[in-house]
C-alpha cells in the first residue's frame, strides 16, 4: 500500500543530502566550534557559511543570526528575553488568539509574573484586524508578537502592515513574529517589514529536529533565558549544534532556489484539492479570503483545514491512515487535547465542527496523484463514516 504523507506541517522528511552532510559532520568533522584548533575550526567554518546562507535568505547582517533547539526555544528567547529588557519602560504585550502554544503558554507566563496581555481576536478568514492592532497599543506596550501562517488553517497575517503600525505608533516597541510555518513557503524580508525578532525551525523545512533560527534586529536587546559558557554574544550559551545548523541552512538554500516554482505548485494543487473535497456533502474549507478558492494565494501554499459535518476528526483520521493516508486532527502541538481548538474557536467556526477538523498540509514533494488518492479516500471514507454514526 502507498503510504501518503500529508502531515508536513507536523514535521517533515529530512532531505537525503541534508542527512548525508550532518552524518559527515558527526562522524569526521565533529569538532566544537568553540575549540581553537583546525576541527574547531572547521566546525566555526559550518557556522559561519549558514549564517550567510540565511542572511542571504532574510535581506540581513550575518551577525543578527542566532541558533537554537527550535521553534519553541525561538519564541520563548525572543518574547521573554524582550520583554524583560524593556520591562523597565512598560509591561503591556500583545499577541494573538490563534497563536502556537509555543506563544500562548510564554504569554501566560509573563502574564502570571506581572505583564498585562491583549489578544487579538480574527475575522472569519484567522486574519487579525490592523484597526484592532492600533487601538490595542499604548504608550505602556513594549512587545508584539502575530504569527506569519498559522499552522491550523493557513492563514497568512499582514505582518508588513503590522509591523509600519507598530513602528509608527510605538517606535521603541518589538515587534515580533513566529514565521515557523512560513519560512521556507514565503519571502520574509525582516528588515522592510519592521520585524525586529523572528523564529524558524529546520524540521518544518526537510532539515533535522532539534535546530532553530532566531533572527534579531539590529539594536534590538534581549535578556539571555539561559546562561553557561558565553556563546552566540551570551544570548544562548551552549555548544552549537553544528550539523542540525548546516542542515537546516543546506535546506532552506534548496527551498528558496526554486521557491518561484515550488509555490506555483503548491497553490495549483492546493486549489485542485480543495475544488475536488469541496463537492463531498457537509465539508467545509477553514481559513480561505473570503471563503473563495479564487482568493487561495492569500492563505499559506501548504495547509489546507477541512471541517466534516457529523464525523469526528480522530475517526476520519485513523480511517484514512489504514489507507495509507496521513492527515492531523488539528496541529499536531494541539491534537492530544481535549480543549477546543483556539483558532477555530477564533475564525466563529460552528460548534459542531470544532472536533470534525482535520488538517491536511503538503510538502514541495507532494504530488498530484498523491493527492488525487487522498480525495478519494475523503470521497469514499466521509459518507461511510456518516451512515455508521446514525446508526
Amino acid at each position: 500500500m502507498q503510504e501518503i504523507y500529508l502531515d508536513n506541517s507536523a514535521t517533515t522528511k529530512t532531505l537525503p543530502e541534508v542527512a548525508e552532510l550532518m552524518c559527515k559532520i558527526m562522524t569526521e568533522d565533529y569538532g566544537n566550534p568553540s575549540s581553537m584548533h583546525h576541527m574547531g575550526v572547521a566546525a566555526e567554518n559550518y557556522l559561519r557559511e549558514a549564517s550567510k546562507t540565511f542572511a542571504g535568505i532574510l535581506g540581513c547582517s550575518e551577525k543578527n543570526i542566532f541558533y537554537t533547539s527550535g521553534g519553541t526555544e525561538s519564541d520563548n528567547m525572543a518574547i521573554i528575553g524582550g520583554a524583560r529588557a524593556l520591562e523597565r519602560r512598560g509591561r503591556h504585550l500583545i499577541t494573538t488568539r490563534i497563536e502556537h502554544p509555543a506563544v500562548l503558554n510564554t504569554m501566560k507566563y509573563l502574564e502570571d509574573n506581572g505583564f498585562s496581555v491583549t489578544y487579538l481576536g480574527t475575522d472569519k478568514s484567522g486574519r487579525i484586524s490592523l484597526d484592532e492592532l492600533e487601538s490595542a497599543l499604548t504608550p505602556d506596550t513594549i512587545l508584539v508578537s502575530i504569527m506569519h501562517t498559522n499552522n491550523e488553517i493557513g492563514s497568512l497575517q499582514p505582518v508588513g502592515e503590522a509591523g509600519k503600525l507598530i513602528k509608527e505608533k510605538c517606535p521603541e516597541c518589538y515587534f515580533h513574529v513566529d514565521a515557523v510555518q512560513g519560512f521556507g513557503k514565503a519571502h520574509i524580508d525582516p528588515v522592510k517589514m519592521n520585524i525586529d525578532l523572528m523564529s524558524a525551525s529546520s524540521h518544518k523545512i526537510h532539515g533535522a529536529k532539534g535546530c532553530g533560527l532566531l533572527y534579531i534586529g539590529e539594536g534590538v536587546r534581549i535578556v539571555p533565558i539561559s546562561y553557561g559558557g558565553g556563546q552566540q554574544k551570551g544570548l544562548r550559551s551552549g555548544t552549537e549544534n553544528v550539523p542540525g545548523i548546516a542542515g537546516m541552512a543546506m535546506a532552506a538554500g534548496k527551498l528558496y532556489k526554486d521557491y518561484d516554482a515550488d509555490v506555483t505548485k503548491l497553490y495549483e494543487l492546493k486549489k485542485s484539492f480543495i475544488e475536488r473535497i469541496r463537492n463531498i456533502d457537509g465539508v467545509t474549507v477553514n481559513g480561505l479570503v473570503p471563503n473563495d478558492p479564487d482568493m487561495i494565494t492569500e492563505t499559506a501554499p501548504h495547509i489546507i483545514s477541512v471541517s466534516v459535518k457529523d464525523v469526528r476528526a480522530e475517526v476520519l483520521l485513523h480511517s484514512l491512515e489504514a489507507q495509507g493516508v496521513y492527515v492531523s486532527a488539528g496541529s499536531a502541538c494541539s491534537s492530544h487535547k481535549r480543549a477546543p481548538s483556539a483558532t477555530l474557536v477564533s475564525i466563529g467556526l460552528d460548534k459542531d465542527l470544532l472536533e470534525s477538523t482535520i488538517r491536511i498540509s503538503m510538502s514541495v514533494f507532494t504530488t498530484g496523484e498523491e493527492l488525487d488518492i487522498a480525495a478519494a479516500a475523503m470521497e469514499e471514507t466521509i459518507p461511510q463514516l456518516r451512515r455508521f454514526k446514525r446508526r
